[in-house]
C-alpha cells in the first residue's frame, strides 16, 4: 500500500473498480490499495490465526465464544478497512453473516506489518479501531519477529505498550517463535475476557 492515496474524496464505487489482486481500503474519503500480502507476511497471518482458531473460534484445549475471521472487511460509516485477521465475542456475534462486509466493530485485531502498510497500520487505522470501541489490537511484525499489543480506553487513540520479541537468531524461525508469543498473548486475551464477563454478571464456563 503506498503512502499516498489512490484517489482523494473516494466512494465505494471506487474501492469495487479496484483489481482483486490489490487489497483496497479507504480512510477519511481516500482510497489506497496495496498489492496482495508477500509470503513472509501471509505466513506469519496463517500461523498466528491457525493457533487462535482451535481454542478461540471452535473451543477446543480453550474457552471458545469467538468467531474470528481472515481479512474480512469492515464498514464503519465511509471507512472501509481490512485488518489480517479479526475477532468477535459470539455473543455479539453469533455465527459470520453472509454479506461480504461487516458494520459491527470487532473485540480483536490483528495487522500484520510490513514496510508499506506500517505507517497506515498504525496511524490511520488504529486510529478508527480506537474510534469503534475495538478492545484488543495486535501487531505483529515478521520481519523483526515482534508481537506489540496496543490497548485502548474509550475513544482515545491506542497507545503503545512494550513489545514482545522472539530470541530465535534465525530469520526463518520467526513463526514458530511466534506461536509461543501467540500462546502467550492468547492466555491474556482469554483471561481479559472472564473477567470483564464476571463483572458484567455472565456466566462463562471454559471448555477442557
Amino acid at each position: 500500500m503506498t503512502a499516498k492515496p489512490m484517489k482523494k474524496g473516494a466512494t465505494y464505487d471506487d474501492l469495487r473498480d479496484v483489481p482483486d489482486n490489490f487489497v483496497a481500503e479507504m480512510f477519511d474519503g481516500d482510497l489506497y490499495a496495496s498489492p496482495r500480502p508477500a509470503i513472509r507476511h501471509a505466513h506469519a497471518a496463517a500461523v498466528l490465526g491457525g493457533k487462535l482458531m482451535e481454542p478461540f473460534h471452535n473451543g477446543r484445549n480453550g474457552p471458545g465464544g469467538w468467531v474470528i475471521l481472515d481479512e474480512p472487511e469492515l464498514h464503519f460509516g465511509n471507512d472501509v478497512l481490512v485488518p489480517d485477521l479479526a475477532g468477535w465475542r459470539r455473543e455479539r456475534l453469533p455465527q459470520a453473516p453472509d454479506e461480504a462486509y461487516i458494520t459491527l466493530a470487532p473485540d480483536w485485531i490483528c495487522e500484520v506489518l510490513s514496510p508499506a502498510t506500517e505507517p497506515l497500520d498504525r496511524g490511520k487505522k488504529l486510529r478508527i479501531y480506537a474510534r469503534e470501541h475495538v478492545a484488543h489490537a495486535w501487531l505483529v511484525d515478521p520481519l523483526r519477529r515482534m508481537l506489540e499489543v496496543p490497548f485502548t480506553r474509550g475513544r482515545r487513540a491506542f497507545a503503545p505498550r512494550p513489545s514482545h520479541r522472539s530470541r530465535s537468531s534465525s530469520p526463518s524461525s520467526g513463526s514458530p517463535a511466534l506461536a509461543v508469543l501467540t500462546r502467550r498473548k492468547s492466555r491474556e486475551l482469554s483471561s481479559r475476557h472472564d473477567r470483564q464477563a464476571a463483572e458484567e454478571g455472565r456466566d462463562v464456563r471454559r471448555l477442557a
